[in-house]
């Protein structure tokens, strides 16, 4: 958690110069490093402002990549849309991010709330009729306050049809939780994210290719 971003980028250069892809990088070294970090902070082994920092520094560095190498645009074609947030009260959006950059990077237009308040993340799925909502839960969170969050959703959507993915570290920890609140579906990264939203949204009907 010492090494500041640029030190980062030059070993993530290094990797790229290897031939490793840019979405190998989001997916294999940024997400199990955010995922580290929460780790290190459930043991108590660092406190909120070293998680912060370090999430912070593996986001400049995702940033600086994605600038580097933008998603190929998929004007052309009909894309299907998803919104990705953190649960509203979190203040790390890091997965959010991560989950924006990688559907793009597969075709998707996609959008990204970050620290959303609970009336931000029903007011956008009201005003816009996204194919999938991703929600990204790091914290513990009652089940409850989930299902009523996921009902909410719901009777507001624009798109009736709307899917709503669940993940993070308390989902990974407990996948069947997913169900349980009403979800339709949860993935451990964002490479099986992209793969179950086209499976469930999309079916046959063919938009772009899984870049993995």
């Amino acid at each position: 958690m010492e090494i500041e971003a640029d030190h980062l980028l030059d070993e993530v250069e290094m990797l790229l110069e290897g031939g490793v892809g840019i979405d190998s990088i989001f997916v294999d070294l940024l997400a199990p490093a955010a995922r580290k970090l929460g780790e290190f902070w459930e043991a108590d082994a660092c406190d909120f402002v070293d998680v912060t920092m370090g999430l912070w520094r593996l986001q400049e560095v995702m940033r600086e990549l994605a600038m580097r190498a933008p998603p190929v645009s998929q004007a052309l074609l009909q894309s299907p849309t998803a919104l990705f947030a953190p649960l509203p009260g979190e203040q790390h959006g890091f997965g959010a991010l991560m989950l924006q950059e990688v559907f793009s990077r597969n075709g998707w237009n996609s959008d990204v709330l970050l620290e959303p308040r609970k009336g931000d993340l029903l007011g956008a799925v009201a005003e816009t009729g996204y194919d999938l909502l991703g929600l990204t839960i790091s914290c513990d969170c009652p089940s409850d306050a989930l299902s009523d969050l996921i009902a909410a959703i719901r009777g507001v959507s624009r798109n009736p049809s709307l899917q709503i993915f669940v993940g993070g570290n308390m989902i990974n920890a407990r996948p069947c939780i997913a169900n349980e609140i009403g979800a339709d579906g949860t993935a451990p990264d964002a490479r099986s994210a992209v793969v179950l939203a086209e499976a469930k949204i999309l079916g046959s009907r063919p938009f772009g290719q899984v870049t993995f």
